[in-house]
């Protein structure tokens, strides 16, 4: 891990990444959203309606490896200091909190016509409703942090802290009795028929490839502020 510590060494590595995963995830996400929307048969109960699960579904799994991406960088943050774990906290959050936000929005326009309601304080739904606003927080708290040591170390206990929403949201529909139902896809097989469930991950790895696209053109956005601000703040002292 700390042979990529090095920004410059960084920045060369993930400027074609940035590319090669944006354009690769953009293809899978069209494939997957045109077989989910033409090639897949209408669910018996819920009709058309199921098909936002090709969006909804990689979008929850985003804000959730979204949040555990900021855990496991702020841990490398206060571990081991490694100099490029706060900048990709601070890139992962912004698309993190935005498949958060993607998954609430799909979730309540899913829910509409399956339980007549746009929303319900279930267990799941609550929990991710959390998460986006952990995500809200987070920003808040590496905004305010700027290059502060201190402030950027408050930020990663925060991130570490909010990590404690992950098993809630996974284990909700268990816990509780909710109106979201439980687990379709495991490791040990799916409760989707296979007709409907192919484009699933196709739509899942799109989207992550997406995700890392983005990440990595914030972490490289990040790294040429800090850059140019260092580069003014010696033009002042000289």
């Amino acid at each position: 891990m700390h042979r990529f510590a090095n920004p410059a060494r960084f920045v060369r590595i993930a400027r074609p990444l940035t590319a090669w995963c944006g354009w690769a995830g953009a293809v899978l996400v069209a494939i997957a959203l045109a077989g989910g929307l033409t090639a897949t048969p209408a669910d018996y109960l819920q009709g058309d309606t199921v098909r936002i699960i090709y969006i909804h579904v990689p979008a929850a799994w985003l804000g959730m490896a979204g949040w555990a991406g900021i855990a496991g960088a702020s841990v490398a943050q206060l571990a081991w200091r490694h100099p490029l774990a706060a900048v990709a906290a601070r890139a992962i959050a912004v698309p993190g909190a935005v498949f958060a936000a993607i998954c609430l929005v799909t979730g309540s326009i899913w829910g509409r016509p399956t339980w007549g309601t746009w929303w319900e304080w279930d267990g799941r739904l609550t929990s991710m409703l959390v998460l986006f606003f952990l995500y809200v927080a987070y920003l808040a708290l590496a905004r305010a942090a700027g290059r502060d040591a201190a402030g950027q170390r408050i930020a990663a206990l925060f991130g570490m802290i909010g990590a404690a929403n992950l098993p809630i949201i996974h284990f909700s529909v268990m816990w509780w009795r909710t109106l979201h139902q439980g687990q379709s896809i495991g490791l040990t097989g799916s409760s989707i028929a296979g007709a409907m469930l192919w484009p699933i991950p196709l739509s899942a790895l799109g989207f992550t490839l997406l995700f890392v696209s983005v990440v990595l053109m914030r972490m490289r956005t990040l790294l040429a502020e800090a850059k140019v601000e260092a580069r003014l703040h010696r033009m002042t002292l000289s």
